[in-house]
């Protein structure tokens, strides 16, 4: 059985991850999309409200488990007894960073693979930084992320505005 993990922080889940994450669970058994707690980031949302926008978008792919983690990859990938790591690329910018992680990580993990998958070109511009400085600023993001996204985006940023 392929196993393979997803990582990223999310914050929030665009249609790009989307992407990826629905091109991700054909390729392989089971999918797990790993939900990055980053104490070094300030995230906008908890990893509990990632995890549950990921649960309900991602709920239709049969294959599909949402997990938090913390600390490295390559540790979390052996505790999930996964030998697969993808990622999406955007850009070339992108490959840089990527391509330094994926060597890291096989020095750290040798039976950890990566897998680069290329984003379709429709997504190829977003980022979840972004989409929040859309939202922080009252515009449409439904062409970004799904529905239940956008509600809690907008939540989020009405919330932080009347503070």
């Amino acid at each position: 059985m392929l196993r393979a993990i997803y990582p990223g922080s999310f914050d929030p889940v665009t249609y790009g991850h989307l992407d990826i994450i629905r091109r991700s669970s054909i390729l392989v058994d089971h999918l797990i999309v790993g939900v990055l707690n980053n104490n070094a980031k300030m995230p906008l949302f908890s990893v509990e409200e990632r995890v549950k926008m990921l649960e309900d978008v991602t709920k239709t792919l049969s294959n599909v488990e949402i997990v938090p983690f913390d600390g490295l990859l390559v540790d979390f990938a052996k505790k999930m007894d996964a030998g697969v790591v993808i990622r999406g690329l955007r850009a070339i910018t992108d490959f840089e960073y990527e391509l330094q992680m994926s060597q890291t990580n096989h020095k750290l993990g040798p039976d950890v693979e990566t897998i680069f998958l290329t984003t379709n070109i429709e997504y190829s511009y977003l980022s979840s930084t972004t989409v929040k400085e859309i939202a922080a600023f009252g515009g449409d993001i439904t062409q970004f992320v799904p529905e239940v996204v956008k509600d809690e985006l907008e939540r989020k940023m009405k919330a932080k505005r009347r503070v």
